[in-house]
């Protein structure tokens, strides 16, 4: 009965991270549209418009367009929000954003030397092998049905299907997860991933090239996951680059070793890098239900992992107990 009621706990929570994405998305894209139709002098169906415009200037070339979608978009959205991590993990600078890292005696600051290497294997996998992937993703895509289609999806269209893609990622994530902590695959495939004890953005995406193989977002066990709902959906690409987008963008949070004011705690995933055989799923209802976040729960890393509303670091307003000398 106790199992049950926390299964049901985490359903709720994972129902409030899922909703609470897809409220402040619908926010953001009515605010946007609304001061570009008052200041820019937009009118009409203006999302429709400029993706009108984008397929247009492509002249038909669907590869490059899809290329660019879920290839180039994703990954400038993702170095450019690394670049700013990096400069935090390396300068220990500004303060506003240091004083919110959750394990606090390490990377102040980052080794640099380390850094490189990582920032060297993610650009080696991204380049040799990520996109050409992405033309055999499009081949997948083009048989799947019409990823570049000149009329975008509705928006509560696009917010379905990026609801189901959470829920599909959650599933397959944590199952190949394990997988790979498996020792037959751990000690010579993931455990690279697993250097980063106290992770960083860029780890994100630090890899063997085996798990990167299989997709352009992530190594396997993460873009398997992001890839399947797109295909099986058979999504427009503009839903696919927002949700590869998205994922990049999670995954690097997830990684990024501070619990920032009004982002997803990081306090779920920073355990795995921690303890590796905990906390193996993205949204933790799986966890739950197969107990591989039972040590996670008897931490205060549990009960700090909660959306920060506050400024006020949850390392000084729920911290570690004292160790006895």
């Amino acid at each position: 009965l106790e199992s049950s009621g926390g299964l049901w706990d985490s359903v709720k929570k994972a129902a409030f991270v899922i909703g609470s994405g897809l409220f402040f998305l619908v926010a953001f894209r009515n605010s946007v549209t609304w001061h570009l139709q008052r200041f820019w002098g937009a009118s009409g169906d203006f999302w429709q418009t400029q993706w009108t415009k984008v397929y247009t200037a492509f002249n038909g070339n669907e590869v490059a367009l899809f290329f660019v979608g879920t290839m180039l978009v994703p990954t400038f959205f993702f170095w450019l929000f690394n670049a700013f991590l990096m400069l935090v993990d390396v300068t220990g600078k500004p303060n506003f954003i240091t004083r919110y890292r959750i394990q606090t005696d390490k990377n102040n600051p980052v080794d640099q030397e380390k850094l490189r290497h990582a920032v060297k294997t993610v650009l080696f996998n991204q380049l040799f092998l990520s996109m050409p992937l992405v033309i055999l993703t499009f081949a997948v895509m083009q048989w799947r049905g019409e990823p570049c289609r000149p009329e975008l999806p509705t928006f509560h269209w696009v917010l379905l299907e990026l609801a189901i893609c959470g829920m599909l990622e959650e599933i397959l994530f944590y199952y190949s997860h394990r997988l790979f902590h498996h020792p037959a695959f751990y000690k010579h495939i993931h455990k690279i991933h697993h250097e980063w004890t106290a992770p960083i953005g860029v780890v994100s995406l630090y890899a063997h090239p085996v798990e990167i193989h299989s997709t352009h977002v992530t190594h396997f066990s993460n873009m398997l996951p992001a890839l399947i709902g797109p295909v099986l959906l058979g999504s427009h690409l503009a839903t696919t680059s927002l949700w590869f987008t998205i994922a990049l963008l999670v995954t690097t949070v997830s990684h990024c070793g501070y619990h920032l004011p009004l982002l997803p705690s990081p306090e779920f995933h920073d355990f795995h890098h921690l303890k590796f055989n905990q906390c193996y799923g993205v949204l933790g209802v799986l966890d739950r239900l197969h107990g591989t976040d039972d040590k996670f729960r008897q931490t205060k890393a549990y009960e700090r992992h909660t959306l920060l509303l506050s400024f006020t670091p949850l390392t000084e307003s729920i911290p570690d107990p004292t160790k006895k000398s």
